[in-house]
């Protein structure tokens, strides 16, 4: 799986963050791991074409010392379409700038 990894997270940090992503995110039920929906202003050609398939997403897991981003766009409608892939580059930067934006706006230094 290709990700964007922020690893060495402190356990304080972890608090941090864990309470952001539940307040803003919500739980997802399993523990650790976050629906990141993806600005649809950034979505694929294909993407937008299939609106049965919308919402999108990327996941973020949370472990108590780091914070791994999936690069893969996905649907939680469908396991198999073509519309779930991996991130083209604007996607995959938008993902980057969007985690570092919550690292900065928790104040926790990588």
């Amino acid at each position: 799986m290709k990700q964007y990894v922020i690893d060495e997270i402190r356990l304080q940090d972890y608090g941090k963050i864990k309470a952001y992503l539940d307040d803003t995110l919500g739980e997802s039920g399993i523990e650790g791991l976050y629906w990141l929906p993806v600005d649809a202003s950034i979505l694929s050609e294909v993407q937008k074409a299939h609106a049965d398939c919308a919402p999108f997403f990327m996941a973020l897991e949370l472990g108590e010392d780091r914070l791994a981003g999936e690069l893969l766009i996905r649907t939680r409608k469908r396991v198999r379409c073509d519309c779930i892939c991996y991130a083209d580059d604007r996607q995959r930067d938008w993902l980057i700038r969007t985690v570092d934006a919550i690292f900065e706006k928790l104040e926790i230094i990588t």
